[in-house]
Order: structure tokens, then sequence, then C-alpha cells
């Protein structure tokens, strides 16, 4: 807009030249002026113009990178649906604690602590990352804690960035009393590439009940 009105003040200027008396000789330079200031005022318009236009094309295509969430259970996969590889013989399969995520990836996940039902002792559990399988059957996608390492999940959480985090309990040999674990740690896993990296930190470890 700044530029056709400065090109047209110029042409009207050319016009009033034309029609009017000759200008003097001492005012020949009037025409390059006016001209002079329509290719500036143009060039200054198309440098705000593009400035505005190149602007919302910004703020548009920056990139959106996803964040890790929570889901509600039925957006998740159901843990109940899962083959979880668990060898538990004629005992049940227990599920101790499960969370719905969505880890930064856009698909739902879930993760679940499960350890088989037995009679006696405190069976020890393992931790899976579930998804959604090609039928829609939740399939295993990652075995964060195995049975073997003789811990109890007691808690799953989510933090942000995807991070997976568990307190666990366990026993530092078989003459501990199984009403009074002696390990305690924290766990959390992160995402690194195709793989979950853990790490751990010892925690206090909880009283016994009293009276015990």
């Amino acid at each position: 807009m700044d530029a056709a009105i400065g090109t047209a003040m110029a042409e009207r200027g050319d016009e009033a030249n034309t029609g009017g008396p000759a200008p003097a000789s001492g005012h020949t330079h009037a025409h390059p002026a006016w001209r002079h200031w329509a290719i500036v005022a143009a060039s200054c318009a198309a440098v705000v113009a593009g400035a505005i236009a190149a602007t919302p094309a910004t703020g548009t295509t920056a990139p959106l990178h996803p964040v890790a969430k929570a889901l509600p259970a039925e957006q998740a996969p159901d843990p109940a649906r899962a083959e979880l590889p668990l060898e538990c013989g004629p005992f049940p399969l227990a599920i101790a604690g499960h969370l719905g995520a969505d880890l930064g990836d856009g698909k739902p996940g879930t993760v679940v602590a499960a350890h088989c039902a037995a009679e006696n002792g405190t069976p020890p559990d393992a931790v899976f990352l579930l998804g959604q399988g090609p039928d829609g059957r939740p399939v295993v996608l990652a075995t964060l804690l195995s049975e073997q390492e003789n811990l109890s999940v007691s808690r799953l959480a989510l933090r942000s960035g995807g991070v997976i985090t568990a307190h666990v309990q366990g026993y530092s040999s078989d003459d501990v009393p199984r009403f009074s674990p002696d390990v305690s740690l924290d766990l959390t896993w992160t995402r690194q590439g195709g793989r979950w990296a853990r790490t751990q930190t010892n925690a206090p470890v909880a009283a016994p009940p009293t009276g015990v």
C-alpha cells in the first residue's frame, strides 16, 4: 500500500509539472527528487510487507516436541489382556500395580508390575512396558525389571520427559525375615535411543511392623 501511494504521488507530481508553466532553470532537479522519494518509499514498503508476511510463517513452522503425560486406564493398553513372560506354574499371575502413559512418542503405553501369586512368602515382581500390538492386543515392548532380581515394587510413577520411576524393596540374603526387607532402592528408567537405561539409588529402609 505504501509503495502504491508513493508511486501515485510521484505521478501526480509529474502531471502537475507537465500541465503547468515550465520550471525555472534553477529548479530542474524537482523531477528526480520525486522519483527518488517514490523509489525509497516503495523499497521500505516492500521490506515491511516482507517482514509481516514472514512472521506468521515462522510461528506456524516452529517444531512441536511431544510431551510425556499420564493416560487414563481406558486409553492405555490393558495389562490384564497381555501375555506377560512370567513362569508361574500352577499359580495365577497377579498385577501389583500399573500406570498408563504417553512416554513422549505419541503412543499409548502401560508400565506394569506383576508377580506370581504364590501362597507363601513374598513373590518378587517384574516390571514390563506394554504397547498396542497390530491386532489391538497389548504386547511387551521391554522388560524393565526381572523377577530374578528378587525385588518387590511398592510404587510406580512417571516424571517429565517420559522418565519412569519405581520404589522397590528386597532382601540381601535368604536369612532375612520376609516381613522385614533390608534392601530399599529407587529405580529410574530413561529412554536412550531404542533401549531403556536404568539407574538406581539407595533409599531408607522402612521400619518393620511393630509387634512383630
